[in-house]
């Protein structure tokens, strides 16, 4: 089969152990983005297969009925805000899913970040390089307090490994999340007001949905330290649009760190939050470990082969069967 991976990044499809499930098939594989619809179905004209990265691109059905030859999509990980399902199901093309997740890597990411930033990490190394003296000072880990917000397996990773490293945490989100975070023996937030002002570092842990879209505004930035830091490795949608580059200029807070953007990948240095000494910016980083690409492409490149071999598969749109 002619099998097409659509926007591999990291160019690293090929060299994963895992890329052996497609061995008896052509594949070609992109790594830059297409620029436009009518390039990304070129790109797509001849598939019988294609493996979906995540959230990279969108499936519609206009470009769906623009590919005959199309006989399943594969995603690499569970969801997909991105693919019309419905439409898969109408024209009889099966969607194939993973089920694995992994936190540890989100997670390690974060912690890296806090204290890369908290720790000047990034501006001392470009300033050493660079020649300049004198160093700066920098904010302790230790006795600090880390604001969680949504308490989700993630925010567990990194609330108890800040812990151990002497940070007071406090906890804000749902009501699962504040009952979760009693029982371990952490701090509730007593309002969401609260939670922002009280804060030296601020992590966001929750799912992006219809309701968490926007539920960092800039007036509850506004009530941040002027010293204290946001770090965003979840969605970059969970903060309004335009309001944390807004609120770092006004210097509450003082710092940022974040690992998504509203429209992905960043080309050409081309965001404002690259344009601020006081940000550490990072490509979508957090899940992109070699474990987990082999677990996540794994199981998409798997569901291709049994494809391949007329074996059952792990349906998003199971009642494509009936088609």
């Amino acid at each position: 089969m002619k099998v097409v991976i659509a926007d591999d990044y990291q160019n690293c499809a090929r060299s994963l152990k895992c890329f052996t499930y497609l061995k008896d098939h052509d594949v070609t594989l992109y790594v830059e983005p297409a620029k436009s619809e009518k390039e990304l179905i070129e790109r797509f004209i001849q598939a019988d297969v294609i493996v979906i990265v995540r959230e990279r691109i969108r499936i519609t059905q206009a470009i769906l009925e623009a590919l005959p030859k199309l006989k399943l999509i594969s995603l690499v990980g569970r969801h997909s805000k991105m693919i019309d399902f419905e439409a898969c199901t109408k024209l009889g093309i099966p969607v194939a899913h993973g089920v694995s997740s992994s936190p540890l890597a989100p997670a390690e990411l974060t912690l890296a970040l806090i204290f890369a930033a908290r720790r000047n990490v990034v501006l001392e190394a470009s300033r050493m390089q660079a020649g300049q003296f004198p160093i700066t000072l920098s904010h302790r880990i230790h006795g600090s307090t880390l604001g969680i917000f949504g308490l989700g397996v993630i925010g567990e990773i990194v609330a108890k490994s800040a812990q151990a490293m002497g940070m007071q945490i406090v906890v804000w989100g749902r009501k699962a999340s504040l009952d979760k975070a009693k029982s371990l023996g952490y701090g509730v937030a007593d309002s969401k007001e609260s939670f922002f002002s009280s804060a030296d570092v601020i992590s966001l842990h929750l799912r992006y949905s219809k309701e968490t879209q926007g539920i960092v505004q800039e007036s509850e930035l506004a009530l941040m330290k002027p010293t204290a830091l946001i770090v965003n490795t979840a969605r970059a949608e969970l903060i309004a649009s335009g309001a944390l580059e807004n609120a770092l200029n006004l210097g509450r807070p003082g710092f940022a760190a974040v690992d998504v953007y509203e429209n992905e990948p960043i080309l050409d240095g081309k965001h404002p939050l690259l344009k601020m000494s006081n940000v550490i910016c990072m490509p979508h980083l957090g899940w992109a470990d070699h474990d987990t690409f082999e677990m996540y492409f794994g199981e998409a490149f798997e569901q291709v082969h049994l494809f391949a071999n007329n074996l059952p598969l792990r349906l998003a749109n199971p009642n494509v069967l009936n088609k």
